[in-house]
């Protein structure tokens, strides 16, 4: 019986908790992670490097003003 490859998304969760990486942890990752593909119209982060990296941070950083230690998500989410 084939199965699909499970969704990159999911392979991150999966990745992560191998880690033994916190929920709390987990759900930001994957938060942010949703975000950045969301941001360049669900392009698959393979066929992105450097500059869509950067300008998604800079698009947090000025548009939303996130910065790089945020202690509260400021609504965002």
């Amino acid at each position: 019986m084939y199965k699909d490859k499970p969704k990159l998304l999911d392979q991150l969760r999966e990745a992560l908790r191998l880690k033994h990486y916190s929920l709390k942890t987990e759900k930001s990752y994957v938060h942010w992670g949703r975000w950045f593909i969301l941001f360049h119209k669900k392009r698959h982060p393979q066929e992105m490097g450097t500059p869509e990296t950067q300008s998604f941070l800079n698009y947090l950083a000025v548009n939303l003003q996130v910065t790089a230690i945020t202690k509260e998500m400021k609504g965002i989410g």
